[in-house]
């Protein structure tokens, strides 16, 4: 059987896309997946009895001015020439990236090697590490369509777990045990919460007590706070089936999370990371969707207990408009591309049964 290398990690927003892509994998490739035992990537994929872990280091820029960030390359060619010996023993047919510290010296390894590389931007602007990679990968796929910059990228849509359709909302119900019913408006901030967000609903549930409301607060986050209309809970693998009890959905504008709400025609508000805190690309994702209706949106400089009880309200109004928006949005198949890409690369690093394929199942 083929093998196949999986890489990315930090946060769940490198790692979600590759999960969506499992169950396709498993059936053609030994996985192996080279990440950091630290990282959230172990943390998400240790259940997975079919994915062999491979722990790698990695090298991260720390965003602002300090002389560690003068040791990168020297570390990154150390960390490099390690994944080779690693790779060399694994002896992949393929390599997939999605980007993140960690990818980057799996990537360069994997290069030198002559292993075809294929990647994936999950934001409207590529970040360090894809840039990074985009120099060295055959095919860098893309969330958004105007992040194809060149010849290189593929705009293929994001990858969307087939388990987020099969949420059951009474399973929801039932865990979150609301005393009265009412409109559900669920809150996250990502896999490590958002300690702005977090902060601001604790201090104003008292204001918001005309909706029942569940906040994902991420990991190490707990503070037992109990309320009727509030429930709290840390982390969902399970988050599905509370998608599925929400009418609304405040959440920050990382690619994976939005584009799976778009998926399930959930309407949404945006409290996009700031830039400050960023490189911007929260931003960029949230305004995307802001442009095409999808979404409503507050900048964490707007965040106000007024502002968002009236955009909660706006998408309870008008959550039919909403819908038809995101129903005119023309996704492509794109577990089935991307899988056939890595199928093709596999085989003997060019591409191949692509042509073949029926262009019609991507619509």
């Amino acid at each position: 059987m083929k093998r196949i290398v999986l890489t990315g990690g930090g946060t769940a927003g490198h790692i979600i896309p590759h999960i969506a892509l499992i169950p396709y994998l498993s059936s053609n490739f030994e996985i192996y997946y080279l990440g950091n035992k630290n990282g959230m990537e172990y943390e998400l994929l240790k259940d997975f009895k079919n994915i062999k872990f491979v722990e790698t280091q990695s090298v991260k820029l720390i965003r602002k001015i300090t002389l560690k960030n003068l040791l990168i390359p020297f570390k990154l060619i150390s960390y490099i020439k390690k994944t080779k010996t690693i790779l060399k023993d694994i002896n992949p047919n393929v390599i997939f990236a999605k980007g993140g510290a960690v990818s980057v010296p799996v990537v360069y390894a994997g290069k030198s090697l002559q292993i075809p590389i294929l990647a994936h931007e999950s934001d409207f602007s590529l970040g360090l590490a894809n840039k990074l990679i985009l120099r060295k990968c055959e095919i860098m796929f893309t969330s958004f369509r105007d992040t194809c910059i060149n010849d290189k990228c593929v705009y293929s849509g994001s990858p969307i777990r087939k388990e987020i359709f099969k949420g059951k909302k009474e399973i929801a119900e039932k865990i979150c045990n609301f005393e009265k019913v009412l409109p559900v408006v669920m809150i996250f901030g990502g896999s490590l919460g958002a300690k702005r967000i977090n902060d601001f609903i604790f201090e104003n549930l008292d204001n918001l007590t005309k909706f029942n409301i569940i906040h994902i607060v991420g990991k190490n986050n707990l503070n037992g706070l109990k309320q009727g209309n509030y429930f709290q809970i840390e982390y969902a693998k399970n988050i599905y089936d509370y998608f599925a009890l929400a009418d609304v959905v405040a959440c920050r504008a990382g690619s994976n999370s939005i584009f799976e709400l778009l998926a399930l025609k959930k309407p949404m508000i945006l409290i996009p990371l700031a830039k400050k805190q960023s490189r911007g690309d929260q931003i960029e994702n949230a305004e995307a969707f802001k442009k095409n209706g999808y979404a409503k949106v507050i900048l964490e400089k707007d965040l106000t207990i007024s502002n968002l009880k009236n955009k909660i309200n706006f998408c309870l109004k008008n959550k039919d408009k909403i819908k038809k928006k995101m129903k005119s949005y023309k996704s492509l198949n794109t577990n089935k591309l991307i899988i056939d890409y890595i199928l093709d690369y596999a085989e003997d690093g060019k591409l191949l049964s692509l042509k073949k394929l029926n262009l019609t199942d991507l619509d």
